[in-house]
């Protein structure tokens, strides 16, 4: 693994008593994080109730999924991913990251991969504007959800559906689908029975935020080119470090627990995920579903109402230098920021010496812009900690797909520490639910309890005594 951790501007030496914390203070948690990692990580992981710790070992999905990927490589030039939340998020990630940035507008970068596209929302303009530039006898979709019961995915599925029957008649449909579902049961499940689509499966106990692991993202990768079977391999190296009991070498545990302490002791309630690499940029994406989703519980395990939670919050490093490190900077002490570096670019770019008539630019000539980059992120890191901002960051070797398979199962058992750390179920989403049922009653779906939903949402609606104001 080419990934380190560095803690040092979390101390109380660097950021002083008032923001900082001390050696004292993590080490103290010591004997808590033993326990947590035998009656809580532990229990869970041998349990089975939550999978994701397993995913790395799983040879015999990663083989059913390259042998299909083959099939549909061989078989498109565009792959289409319909989804919502991690179905999204994940392969998004994982595909800015280990494709070339330009992957869908170059050929020649590209070679025989196909393009990859993810329908992450149910905007019309987002689904019509796909419509104009694909060729769909060229083009393959995955239709992601475990229920069949998504709204955004499944409408998206019913109106290309239309689409692909109409202009290529039923025979088309299981060319141009394919299905990522339960095994065994649920409306997708019953739909691609029914048409005859390749199917791939979701597993039971995988929440969405945690499956970029599972068929879900492993699909996407493999069909526009990602290697992920190294993916998987360096989250298995990744996984013997995080399955240290000891707090202060498990990086984990100890990111876990310097954000708990941070939010619960010293006020930061907003936890800033900032990339110095574009190629990293939609990990931050990924990272809001995964903290946000998983520990913003309004109660605890044993019921008492708590409030958990840090808001997560996406950066871009040198981008946002421009645009939030003033607030971070200046504006309220309440956050703690994770810069992640690149030591080594995939690609270099010397800066020239070309204007001759400005001396003054002299200095800047002769290094690669990703020096450049990584002197901005240290310039931040510094300024931020003499300003007493606590921060943390991670420096990667290169990026990889043994790297970004690490980096990313590290931040999924850090969540999952940091749920037992609060105490809380860091495995379901109830705060989802009630907007999910009030839109499926404002769509008009006719049970008992949707049409008093859908009787609740009109009156609400009415009940807006202030009309809105013209603008």
């Amino acid at each position: 693994m080419g990934i380190r951790f560095d803690y040092n501007n979390v101390l109380d030496a660097a950021v002083g008593r008032e923001h900082g914390l001390t050696l004292k203070q993590l080490e103290g948690l010591s004997k808590q994080a033993a326990r947590l990692h035998e009656t809580y990580i532990r229990k869970i992981r041998e349990s089975g109730k939550i999978g994701f710790f397993d995913l790395p070992y799983d040879k015999a999905l990663a083989n059913r999924v390259n042998k299909l990927a083959r099939e549909i490589r061989g078989n498109c030039d565009t792959f289409v991913v319909l989804g919502i939340g991690g179905s999204a998020l994940g392969p998004i990630c994982v595909h800015t990251a280990l494709r070339h940035y330009y992957h869908n507008f170059d050929s020649a970068a590209r070679g025989k991969d196909p393009r990859l596209f993810v329908v992450d929302n149910s905007d019309p303009e987002l689904i019509a504007s796909l419509l104009d530039i694909i060729d769909l006898k060229k083009t393959v979709f995955n239709v992601i959800s475990k229920s069949g019961t998504t709204p955004e995915t499944m409408t998206q599925f019913m109106v290309f559906f239309e689409q692909v029957a109409s202009k290529l008649g039923k025979a088309g449909i299981a060319k141009r689908f394919v299905a990522t579902t339960d095994e065994s049961k649920g409306f997708l499940r019953r739909l691609a029975d029914e048409y005859g689509l390749a199917t791939l499966p979701i597993p039971d106990n995988v929440g969405g935020r945690f499956s970029e692991m599972t068929a879900v993202g492993l699909l996407p990768a493999a069909v526009s080119g990602v290697n992920i079977n190294q993916l998987l391999a360096g989250a298995a190296e990744m996984d013997k470090a995080c399955s240290n009991p000891n707090l202060m070498q498990n990086p984990a545990y100890l990111n876990a627990a310097i954000h708990y302490l941070l939010d619960t002791k010293k006020g930061k309630s907003i936890s800033v995920m900032m990339p110095y690499s574009n190629a990293l940029r939609d990990i931050a994406d990924w990272y809001r579903q995964l903290w946000a989703e998983s520990l913003g519980k309004k109660f605890d395990q044993k019921g008492n109402i708590i409030h958990a939670g840090q808001t997560p919050v996406k950066a871009l490093g040198a981008t946002d230098q421009h645009s939030q490190v003033q607030l971070y900077a200046e504006g309220p002490n309440d956050k703690i920021i994770n810069f992640i570096e690149v030591e080594n670019f995939r690609r270099k770019c010397s800066i020239p010496k070309v204007f001759k008539s400005l001396p003054e630019l002299d200095f800047m000539t002769g290094s690669d812009m990703g020096q450049l980059l990584n002197y901005e992120l240290a310039a931040t890191e510094f300024a931020l900690t003499q300003a007493n901002r606590p921060n943390v960051r991670f420096t990667i070797d290169k990026v990889t797909p043994q790297n970004i398979g690490g980096l990313l199962y590290l931040f999924e058992v850090q969540t999952a520490f940091a749920g037992g750390l609060y105490g809380i179920d860091a495995f379901d989403q109830p705060g989802v639910e009630e907007g999910k049922k009030a839109t499926n009653a404002l769509m008009g779906r006719g049970t008992k309890a949707d049409k008093e939903k859908s009787r609740q949402v009109a009156q609400y609606l009415k009940g807006k005594k202030i009309k809105p104001v013209q603008c």
